[in-house]
């Protein structure tokens, strides 16, 4: 199912450090975003790729299977995190994809200091979780603006009948 290509963006956090330090050598922008992107649509393809156009390198952190069914509704995520992140590295704006289960990805922005991390505008720039440790190294935060009506959430209720 996987291919070769898609199949290594998917790194562990070792691998994605070392790659991280290479690209940093060569003077190269390191983005990084991070989400569930369960039921991928073309508000997340929006947002990764806004967030590829402010650098070199874009790394997606997705949260495991036990982590979004710690933080969304019963029944999540659709799509397990193999397929999440298959689905994700088959993009050409995304650069390498990494796997956490921590309830933040602050462990992840502290090992890889990104020099810019993005969100989407539906978030404020204080409620962009890691905000602070990000600028305190001297990177900078980017809130890219939501399409409207794109969301997962809304495409369950859209599919179910449930909701609004």
């Amino acid at each position: 199912m996987h291919d070769q290509q898609t199949r290594g963006k998917l790194l562990e956090r070792a691998e994605l450090a070392a790659v991280v330090e290479c690209a940093r050598r060569r003077g190269a922008t390191v983005v990084f975003t991070n989400g569930c992107f369960d039921l991928l649509h073309p508000g997340h393809v929006h947002l990764l790729q806004t967030a590829r156009s402010f650098g070199d390198l874009l790394i997606v952190a997705i949260n495991t299977d036990a982590s979004v069914r710690a933080i969304k509704d019963e029944g999540r995520p659709i799509y397990g995190e193999t397929e999440r992140a298959y689905m994700l590295g088959a993009l050409a704006c995304v650069d390498h994809v990494v796997l956490f289960s921590e309830p933040t990805p602050i462990p992840l922005l502290n090992l890889l200091k990104p020099d810019v991390l993005v969100k989407g505008g539906h978030y404020g720039h204080e409620e962009v979780v890691g905000w602070d440790v990000v600028e305190a190294y001297g990177g900078r935060v980017e809130r890219v603006p939501v399409l409207d009506g794109m969301s997962t959430s809304g495409t369950i209720e859209r599919i179910t009948g449930k909701g609004t």
